[in-house]
């Protein structure tokens, strides 16, 4: 039966990177800022054009580059030629490994793909599982789309996962179907997709489903906590935070 790590469990997960102060997001000055304080690693993967999974974010390039467009419609050589505020380049998946060899947990999110978390999804996936499955340190996958952590489930069996979850509001989510939005509150394909976790949005880690999940024993990660405030109170039903903005 899988596990989350350790090093997953222990110390907060730095999320994106300890970025601020001048590093930016997802890059390689935020990795190396939290590998020094002993921090566990939180990054998000998209999709270049040509099927590479990259270390970014957002879906579109003008908050986190000087350049705009879709992220998808770009190849991972135009990708990471872009330059970051903090002067770096984004990165893919399987440098920031090599980066960070082994030294801290590394948490990754799978970006939704489809656009709806329905299931025209799988090539992203598939070059996740093939750089994770050569990786030897610590590391989980998740996604907020169930079909994405299926797909991981057959081509990484032995990789960690889970589902990151929150309360999909209308205000937060305004063009995800209400009807997939219902379903989707409910966690209903934890046990399906061989989940070890979930990692869920800390205003909200009161629901019922979350409940049933922490009652079965399996870890709650609690996301994204920006003071002390907040790290205490999610905390009391929370086994670990992945946070940002302040130090832990």
């Amino acid at each position: 039966m899988l596990e989350l790590h350790p090093a997953l469990l222990l110390p907060p997960i730095a999320h994106r990177g300890l970025h601020g102060e001048g590093r930016s997001e997802n890059s390689t000055s935020a990795f190396a800022a939290a590998i020094k304080r002993g921090y566990a690693i939180e990054l998000d993967i998209q999709m270049s054009s040509d099927g590479e999974a990259m270390v970014f974010h957002d879906y579109e390039l003008s908050r986190l580059t000087s350049d705009t467009g879709p992220t998808r419609q770009r190849s991972a050589a135009e990708l990471g030629a872009l330059t970051l505020a903090d002067g770096s380049n984004i990165l893919t998946l399987e440098a920031v490994l090599k980066q960070v060899s082994g030294q801290v947990g590394v948490l990754v999110e799978i970006k939704d793909q489809d656009g709806a978390m329905g299931a025209d999804i799988g090539p992203l996936e598939a070059r996740v599982a093939e750089v994770l499955n050569e990786y030897r340190g610590p590391v989980a996958v998740m996604s907020l789309n169930p079909h994405a952590v299926y797909h991981m489930q057959r081509l990484a069996p032995d990789v960690p996962r889970g589902i990151t979850t929150c309360r999909f509001s209308v205000e937060n989510w305004p063009l995800l179907p209400r009807k997939r939005a219902d379903e989707l509150v409910e966690i209903p394909d934890f046990e399906a997709t061989g989940s070890c976790f979930i990692s869920h949005h800390f205003h909200s880690l009161d629901l019922p489903a979350v409940d049933l999940i922490r009652q079965g024993g399996d870890p709650v990660l609690s996301w994204t906590i920006k003071s002390e405030d907040d790290e205490h109170e999610a905390r009391r039903l929370a086994d670990n935070i992945t946070f940002e903005g302040y130090l832990p």
